[in-house]
């Protein structure tokens, strides 16, 4: 089911980068290849970009696509995971601007969530629907091996990382309301930001490991004298995104390491495909197959 493929790939790649506002290339990376992938949820946010960092292969897709065009919203998230995993990815490294809900988590630092809650409300969700019927575990949405690898490559970086802590995503593209940034902080969350969801559960249901780099640009709205607002976080991202090339280039070698996946992600769709395969849509089945195809045949 993919097409337009422009570069052919002598191998998997396994290990992907999506990045993140800023975030539109990878320093370093050598023997580059730009891969058009059409996917039946459609055309990603952009080419994937394919290349070697310091001998790794990795494969990177910029969310927002080059020049920034593509809202929150408007990103085909089901399209860029799909892509992903159709060119062998197992382990994505997601960055994301964001706003810190805390007083100790300060602009420019990173933080590595490990739990997510959903705020937003018209996004597609998951790849299943349409006659098959899917549901995985996401009670731990990031994966905790990826979380270590990043975290301990940060402590090697004159970096103030934060490890674990809730990552709320809204829909934007508005930044909050004093009421609302109030809200989310009372509720005990630590980053804000608008592109974790859906990203984060396709990737589960691709039985992609995935963890996200939140790179804090500002204290979001409940912080009086403080707000956010769009010239703090364009100098923000942009001291942000120097250090996050610098760390990408620590963790793709760790990444590299993990040759067996003992994690939950590595099989979520294991039982997790209720519907009775005589009574699958085939339509929908040939869509899923890159997915499911290995528990599911019709």
């Amino acid at each position: 089911m993919v097409k337009k493929i422009t570069a052919k790939l002598k191998e998997p790649v396994r290990i992907g980068i999506i990045g993140g506002s800023g975030v539109y290339d990878i320093d370093g990376i050598t023997d580059v290849k730009e891969i058009k992938i059409t996917t039946p949820f459609g055309n990603p946010s952009d080419p994937v970009i394919t290349g070697k960092l310091d001998g790794v292969s990795v494969a990177f897709l910029p969310r927002h696509g080059h020049g920034h065009r593509i809202l929150p919203t408007e990103i085909n998230q089901r399209a860029n995971i799909y892509a992903l995993k159709s060119i062998g990815v197992e382990q994505i490294i997601s960055i994301s601007a964001c706003g810190s809900l805390k007083e100790q988590v300060k602009p420019r630092d990173f933080v590595i969530p490990d739990q997510l809650f959903d705020r937003t409300k018209t996004r597609a969700s998951t790849f299943f629907g349409n006659g098959i019927a899917g549901h995985v575990g996401f009670a731990h949405p990031y994966c905790p091996h990826l979380i270590d690898i990043i975290y301990n490559c940060c402590k090697n970086m004159e970096i103030t990382v934060h490890k674990g802590g809730t990552y709320v995503c809204i829909e934007g593209p508005q930044f909050s309301t004093k009421a609302e940034s109030i809200v989310n902080r009372s509720h005990g969350f630590d980053i804000i930001g608008m592109t974790s969801i859906p990203e984060a559960k396709l990737a589960r249901e691709a039985e992609i490991c995935y963890a996200t780099i939140g790179l804090v640009t500002d204290y979001d709205v409940w912080k009086d004298g403080e707000e956010v607002d769009p010239g703090s976080v364009v100098a923000n991202v942009n001291a942000n995104v120097s250090n996050v090339k610098q760390l990408i280039k620590l963790v793709v070698p760790e990444l590299n390491k993990v040759k067996e996946r003992d994690c939950e992600c590595a099989a979520a769709l294991k039982n997790a495909v209720y519907t009775d395969s005589k009574r699958m849509n085939k339509k929908t089945y040939n869509k899923l197959k890159l997915l499911i195809g290995k528990y599911v045949k019709i």
